[in-house]
């Protein structure tokens, strides 16, 4: 599976959301002031759709777009690229990094140490 760029994971995060939309949907979504140019946003699905992330259902010239990655899958992907890449694949260099950033609160900590229990 390829990697996003940035404006193409955003725009896939809306399909993700969507399930199914065209892209005026999109842009509706966009919290972008100007809004995009309808083509800026169609050209960015049309490499996702060559990247394999979404397929597309024809209406005429009109097109409505669907995720054929799952969510799930390429956040997994990500993580593990994270983990590898500035982590040294070391789950405990990823929670002491957290802890120490503040990241997460003295509860979730709890809910985390009992989670790590009950495994």
């Amino acid at each position: 599976m390829e990697e996003l760029t940035r404006t193409e994971e955003r725009i896939m995060q809306i399909i993700w959301d969507l399930e199914r939309c065209f892209v005026k949907d999109i842009i509706e979504r966009l919290d972008d002031e100007p809004k995009p140019p309808y083509n800026t946003i169609s050209s960015v699905v049309r490499i996702l759709e060559k990247k394999g992330f979404v397929g597309f259902k024809a209406y005429g010239k009109t097109y409505e777009y669907f995720p054929i990655i799952p969510k799930e899958s390429y956040g997994k992907q990500t993580f593990h690229k994270v983990l590898a890449n500035y982590f040294d694949n070391s789950p405990a260099s990823l929670l002491s990094f957290m802890v120490n950033d503040k990241t997460l609160d003295a509860a979730e900590i709890e809910r985390l140490r009992q989670f790590i229990n009950n495994q």
